[in-house]
């Protein structure tokens, strides 16, 4: 339904999809385990999975087998009518009849996934299964857990079957559009647009955007992508053939203006100010956190973001600096607690606490003074001390053609201290740090668990270094 030529490609030439990578993974494994939790809302049911993923006849007939013995509670229901397949994933006689589950991992109901169970519910009925409702469940994000897990309290099930009538009518006709052109003797003549990332990045985006330098009008910073395609379409790809009259605002220009001209745009007076109202010593500041659909520790909620790892080089007025660090251990235990406390320890009770983007740290500052009201004062003082290193650059004070646009540290750094480099470690970003720590907390982590203990201190080391080294670069200004 996103893409003609992605479902095309899908069948005739898997060969072109793109690698999955070590996230999407997790975000596959989570998926899974979330739907077996669900399971647990209606429990003792029969499972109809295949052996094989590409081995749905025999779930059909299996599930055909069930309902016809009078089983009540079937996972991974598998139906088919006039060439369409869907496998729910739970389905269940009530009192007044059958009705339709399907689980998804996030916290509300999206269009797609009404689409995705007007498919379900199309096939269903389609089959001779006559279905009371059809319902979406998902995720409770205010759900905050208080012991062992209570499915009833982690899940809201919402029916979707007003809003899947409103799209029924539609679906015959599409099924007829997508088979005749999985028929075609060759792939649909799609360009790319928005819908290669809406609702979910495509796996053949790789092939298709092959034609888009590494650097080019898409990474234009914060331009809508309709504006972005509107310049594609016209087949400019570079900035330099850009028209002057294309709405750009100041910054926009900046990035284009210095990327044709290969020069520099630095506004001293107001990096001297910054620099000039910083109070030493300065902690530099970094923290790492991890996240999980259903909630691991008391207190915490659904994709609540805890943290379990912080770096801290301590900048002294004579240049001396020193390191600090703080790693969780994953045998169970709330990792914030000790976090807390070492924290506070080491970043003492004067000078700036310097971090790389104000909003992110602030809030998990906040987030550990709702789990630890003890520690209040504390917390708040290391708050009130908080100073945004990322300011000069997002401001453009400071802008090179080398941050292609960017703020973000990974591209500032590059940029002003080549020498320094995320590219020689093992994990050289957050999200991989985060899926390393979740796996090993989870007890599923398949690997050298002490080799990856030391990848995640050497990474969130180089977030704090490269922060002191940057500042350096300001100060030379």
């Amino acid at each position: 339904m996103q893409c003609e030529k992605a479902l095309y490609l899908n069948k005739h030439h898997r060969e072109l999809k793109s690698e999955v990578t070590a996230a999407q993974e997790a975000i596959f494994d989570q998926g899974t385990s979330v739907g077996e939790l669900a399971c647990q809302l209606f429990p003792g049911g029969v499972d109809c999975t295949p052996e094989s993923y590409f081995d749905f006849q025999k779930a059909v007939i299996r599930t055909k087998e069930e309902i016809e013995k009078g089983t009540r509670i079937i996972y991974e229901a598998a139906f088919q009518f006039n060439g369409v397949l869907a496998a729910l994933d739970i389905l269940v006689k009530h009192d007044d009849g059958w009705r339709a589950y399907e689980v998804k991992s996030s916290t509300k109901v999206s269009e797609t996934y009404e689409l995705d169970a007007t498919i379900q519910y199309y096939t269903i009925v389609n089959s001779g299964i006559d279905l009371k409702d059809i319902s979406i469940i998902h995720i409770n994000n205010q759900c905050v857990k208080n012991g062992p897990i209570d499915v009833h309290q982690l899940f809201t099930i919402a029916s979707v079957k007003e809003r899947v009538l409103e799209l029924l009518p539609g679906i015959p006709n599409k099924a007829a559009f997508l088979k005749k052109v999985l028929q075609q003797p060759n792939a649909p003549l799609k360009d790319i647009g928005p819908h290669c990332s809406d609702p979910y990045q495509c796996d053949f985006a790789g092939h298709c955007w092959k034609h888009v330098p590494d650097y080019s009008i898409f990474n234009i910073a914060r331009l809508k992508a309709d504006k972005k395609f509107e310049l594609h379409d016209k087949n400019i790809m570079h900035f330099k053939d850009i028209p002057e009259e294309f709405p750009l605002n100041d910054k926009q220009w900046m990035q284009v203006q210095s990327e044709i001209r290969n020069e520099n745009f630095i506004d001293s007076p107001a990096i001297k100010k910054f620099v000039g109202d910083l109070n030493y010593p300065i902690y530099h500041l970094d923290f790492e956190t991890f996240t999980s659909a259903v909630p691991i520790f008391d207190g915490s909620r659904p994709y609540q973001q805890l943290v379990f790892q912080y770096s801290l080089h301590i900048e002294h007025e004579d240049g001396r600096v020193e390191h600090k660090e703080y790693l969780a251990e994953t045998n169970g235990e709330d990792p914030r607690v000790q976090f807390i406390e070492r924290l506070i320890e080491d970043c003492g009770q004067v000078g700036d606490v310097m971090v790389y983007n104000i909003g992110f740290e602030r809030g998990k500052l906040n987030d550990l003074i709702d789990f630890s009201p003890l520690h209040v004062r504390q917390i708040q003082g290391i708050i009130d001390r908080l100073k945004d290193l990322m300011i000069p650059f997002q401001q453009r004070w400071y802008y090179t053609p080398e941050m292609q646009g960017s703020y973000s540290i990974k591209k500032v750094l590059p940029a002003l201290v080549p020498e320094l480099s995320y590219k020689n470690l093992n994990i050289q970003e957050g999200g991989t740090a985060s899926t390393a720590f979740t796996q090993m907390l989870q007890g599923n982590f398949e690997g050298d668990i002490e080799q990856v203990r030391k990848d995640l201190l050497a990474y969130c080391e180089l977030d704090t270094l490269a922060m002191v080294r940057i500042l350096a670069k300001l100060k030379d200004v």
